[in-house]
């Protein structure tokens, strides 16, 4: 796909996403009721039988116009996995539990960011909302980064769909074609192509974090800016890596 320039300040064409979200998470509550049923019971149960700890985690994220918000998650990886590692995920890390590499590759740990969604705080398609630490550091090192916080951020997206790698400048240039070519139709077909990811079991085939990620989370505060916000989280609920 052919990436357009790093710029966009045109209009945002984003009247319709509050009838179709709402709209779209009903109907599909309704109509799959008992899928929906089963997973909200089976996928507790079992990341709570693999090592009783909690079921799900939150963490502060950077949301439309730089407004923190908090999202919450299915867990995947294992208890204090912050105190073991980086606050985001590396290549073949081994604090993801077993059944928290099915989650990631089905995408199926983002299901309580449904909630999100009804609160106003996500939509279905956007911009990924990032770690508040990932999203300063990117802003330093990409120009014109913060131009994906004009909208809000998405379950799912162009850049979620077209870049496995999670490359930061080709994040960026994805979430400003969104931007540009916004409508109801394109959600649609980025809604399709994600449900196939997930039923292929395709999501979570990124390596390493691009460069200036790669140190701990207190070093990076420190020259980022902003303070992490995974060692407050690890005190309330439960603090897992960002992927």
């Amino acid at each position: 796909m052919n990436l357009s320039a790093d710029q966009y300040n045109g209009p945002i064409r984003d009247s319709y996403k509050l009838w179709f979200d709402i709209t779209l998470l009903v109907s599909a509550h309704l109509l799959l009721f008992p899928l929906w049923i089963l997973l909200w019971l089976t996928i507790p149960a079992i990341i709570w039988l693999g090592d009783r700890g909690p079921v799900f985690y939150k963490q502060k994220r950077v949301g439309r116009n730089g407004k923190i918000i908090t999202i919450r998650k299915f867990r995947t990886m294992v208890l204090n996995a912050d105190q073991q590692g980086p606050a985001w995920t590396t290549k073949g890390d081994p604090r993801i539990t077993p059944f928290g590499k099915i989650l990631r590759r089905t995408a199926l740990d983002e299901l309580p960011e449904l909630l999100s969604i009804w609160n106003r705080d996500m939509t279905f398609v956007g911009p990924r909302a990032l770690d508040v630490e990932e999203q300063a550091v990117l802003e330093t090192q990409v120009p014109g980064f913060d131009q994906r916080l004009r909208v809000l951020p998405g379950l799912t997206g162009m850049a979620q769909v077209y870049d496995p790698a999670d490359n930061a400048n080709d994040k960026l240039r994805y979430d400003l074609m969104y931007l540009r070519r916004m409508s109801l139709a394109l959600d649609l077909k980025l809604l399709v192509l994600s449900i196939r990811n997930t039923l292929a079991a395709r999501w979570d085939r990124r390596g390493d974090k691009p460069m200036g990620l790669d140190q701990s989370p207190a070093a990076s505060s420190s020259s980022a800016g902003p303070a992490s916000t995974q060692s407050s989280e690890s005190q309330t609920v439960y603090s897992d890596a960002d992927r």
